[in-house]
């Protein structure tokens, strides 16, 4: 697969992964949908995400990530899928609430994205399923645990957490 992604970090955050990191966490949550693909992904502090999160979804406060696909009518079809925000501050907030490894959830979080861009969704229950199965099935090839599963404190077993 032939991929170019421009990684803008606005955030300071020494959380965040490497370039080759997200490279290969984007690379597997593609698979095999897309031969040329190109994407940018923003790293920002909790401001820009409740701004971007106020303008685009009308909802208030920061967010883990918003995804902004590429949906412009050309006359050659263009390997860009889109645009990925990602608030480097609510993702470690999100990990350590979680109990994941920072690592493991920016992979989760950057793989949530890229399906969102693929045109996945979590809005209806079924399609929430498939998304989190495939989710799953993602991070457990990159040696990741299952993302929708954390420990209760009280008892040290998992329970499951469903995405937002």
């Amino acid at each position: 697969m032939n991929l170019s992604i421009d990684i803008q970090k606005a955030c300071a955050s020494e959380d965040s992964p490497d370039e080759d990191s997200i490279k290969r966490w984007v690379s597997a949550a593609i698979r095999d949908e897309r031969d040329e693909c190109e994407l940018s992904i923003r790293i920002v502090d909790e401001q820009e995400s409740a701004d971007f999160n106020q303008r685009y979804r009308g909802k208030s406060g920061a967010t883990n990530v918003l995804s902004f696909p590429f949906d412009a009518v050309t006359p050659e079809p263009l390997p860009i899928l889109g645009d990925l925000v990602i608030c480097a501050p609510v993702l470690v907030r999100e990990a350590s609430e979680q109990q994941k490894t920072t690592t493991a959830h920016w992979a989760h979080i950057v793989i949530h994205g890229v399906l969102h861009l693929l045109g996945y969704d979590h809005i209806e229950d079924q399609d929430a399923e498939q998304m989190e199965s495939l989710e799953t099935e993602i991070m457990l090839i990159l040696d990741f645990p299952p993302p929708y599963r954390i420990l209760d404190e009280s008892s040290d077993d998992p329970i499951e957490v469903t995405s937002n």
